[in-house]
């Protein structure tokens, strides 16, 4: 049946989608995440039916006496419908591999999104923090003193050794997975998107698409991340990450001055075709939306566009998902009659 607590964050975009933080017209969020597991039980492949309830159980009444997620909501993931798991996925809140497992598992979600809690996704608790633009030391902030006023609740699996224990060696140590979700439009166009990306490679991140691993990259948007934690700190990771994002901002400044240097007509003529097709489109499939609103989100950032805001437009990417238009529209629907009701959604808000 429906979930009343997912229906109350239908056609309203999450607070990271403001577009207030730093070098927004570039970096669309910073994000954070904790590994953490609790000492007396194994790990999630590893654990019973009763174990993984029993889990729930410890980490919501942990979660529950904290002041940091009060006016937040918790789901049971397992009890959810395929619509509903889709909508999480979509706004960031859950995995690929946790909407798509049986076991026992759940959500907490705190007010604006910007805080959350996986249990027993890949480990027994999963904390996420969500800054706007270029936040990283912010959404660590936030996450840390989560994950502070759980620890004074729960036993964490911790070796003096090796730091925290994690179901998988790359998460083991501090735990921690620092991402910023960045447009590089201007790289992608002066084709000098491979080599900054193989730059971003050979200093040990990894580059994913629009919703992290497994996913593909779309509209140009890439997200980057830490890939290990063993041996480093908390400050080393996010001063590193922070450093590179920086340098891909500033790479990614240079292109698009060159692009309007060089070929401003044609940059306008594909950013106002753009703007044309969303504003008066019958049909727009999901691959259209994330590119035509790329190449706006360019015309934004350059100053050429100003009937529409980026906050408009990074919500745009995400109410016009699959799920969030069967959500919004209260009903399910094939493949090509979202086409159309996301075509009628987008002309709506655009109006």
């Amino acid at each position: 049946m429906p979930n009343p607590r997912i229906d109350g964050l239908v056609g309203v975009g999450s607070k990271w989608l403001e577009a207030t933080g730093p070098f927004s017209e570039i970096v669309l969020s910073s994000r954070v995440r904790l590994a953490r597991n609790l000492s007396s039980f194994p790990f999630v492949h590893r654990a019973r039916v009763k174990d993984l309830k029993e889990i729930i159980s410890r980490c919501k009444s942990a979660a529950d006496a904290t002041s940091h997620l009060k006016d937040g909501f918790y789901v049971d993931v397992k009890r959810l419908l395929p619509v509903d798991l889709q909508f999480l996925v979509e706004r960031h809140l859950i995995s690929l591999e946790m909407a798509g497992d049986g076991k026992s598992r759940g959500l907490i979600v705190g007010h604006g999104e910007v805080l959350s809690l996986m249990i027993n996704e890949e480990d027994h608790l999963r904390l996420q923090a969500f800054a706007s633009g270029l936040q990283v030391e912010r959404a660590y902030e936030l996450a840390s003193d989560l994950d502070d006023a759980l620890e004074s609740r729960l036993d964490y699996a911790f070796s003096e050794k090796w730091g925290f224990l994690t179901a998988c060696p790359t998460n083991t140590g501090t735990g921690l997975r620092v991402s910023v979700l960045i447009h590089l439009p201007g790289l992608v166009l002066t084709k000098d998107i491979d080599k900054v990306l193989r730059g971003v490679s050979q200093v040990g991140l990894a580059v994913r698409g629009f919703y992290g691993e497994g996913s593909e990259v779309e509209g140009n948007f890439f997200q980057v991340s830490n890939q290990t934690t063993l041996g480093k700190s908390e400050e080393d990771i996010i001063s590193g990450l922070n450093k590179v994002a920086k340098q891909i901002i500033e790479y990614e400044r240079n292109a698009r001055e060159m692009l309007v240097a060089s070929a401003r007509l044609e940059v306008e003529d594909k950013i106002w075709r753009a703007f044309g097709i969303l504003a008066n489109a019958r049909t727009l499939t999901s691959d259209e939306i994330i590119n035509l609103c790329s190449a706006v989100r360019l015309g934004v950032g350059l100053g050429v566009m100003r009937s529409v805001s980026t906050k408009d437009l990074n919500e745009l990417l995400v109410l016009t998902q699959p799920a969030h238009l069967q959500k919004i529209f209260d009903s399910e629907m094939e493949p090509q009659e979202r086409d159309v009701r996301r075509a009628e959604y987008v002309r709506n808000k655009l109006s």
